[in-house]
């Protein structure tokens, strides 16, 4: 009998051994989707900022800076680097909040932002040809500093001899002259024409 009892006290403190054991996972896990729930709920959706835009705007501006500054320095493969980062920054911006004019003012713009550095990055080699689409990736920046504004200051610069003398500008972060379509040929040729805020 007391064999018996011994068995059974065994089978007893099993069950309960178990049962504790799968109450305790079971905390654990109510635990674990407690502390991850409010963790979750901090984390901004896409639509609970302001303007989240802006700050890409600002990505797709630095990589445009980077593009000049690598034409101005005459590398092509720095070129094709900043468009292939240019493109990138495109995806990333959400139109959501825009109104529905500049929603499509900005479609027109990113798609031909898109073209234009798509071409540049596929042109190492072929630094005249980049330069070709600076040409329209510059008026393109510009439509979007003028229609979503900036978050500091851009200057464009014209220059009047490129093209046979037709002239073309472009934006700087800074009224330092460096000429992105003549290089070191003629890296301070150029002037300040306006300033965009």
């Amino acid at each position: 009998m007391t064999m018996k009892h011994l068995f059974l006290g065994l089978i007893a403190s099993s069950i309960l051994a178990l049962t504790a054991c799968n109450g305790n996972t079971e905390k654990k896990a109510a635990s674990t989707e407690q502390t991850s729930a409010p963790v979750t709920e901090t984390i901004p959706s896409d639509n609970s900022t302001e303007n989240p835009e802006q700050g890409n705007f600002s990505e797709l501006f630095s990589h445009y800076q980077h593009l000049t500054f690598a034409l101005s320095s005459d590398n092509d493969k720095e070129a094709a680097n900043a468009s292939k980062g240019m493109l990138e920054a495109l995806s990333k911006i959400k139109s959501d909040g825009f109104s529905a004019e500049d929603k499509t003012t900005y479609e027109d713009i990113a798609a031909d932002i898109k073209e234009h550095a798509e071409h540049i990055s596929d042109n190492v080699g072929n630094i005249a040809h980049q330069r070709e689409h600076l040409v329209m990736l510059s008026k393109d920046f510009y439509d979007i500093a003028k229609t979503f504004g900036t978050d500091k200051p851009l200057y464009k610069v014209f220059c009047p001899m490129y093209d046979d003398n037709k002239g073309a500008y472009w934006l700087s972060d800074s009224k330092e002259i460096k000429n992105p379509y003549y290089g070191e040929d003629m890296l301070t040729c150029g002037e300040v024409q306006e300033e965009l805020k």
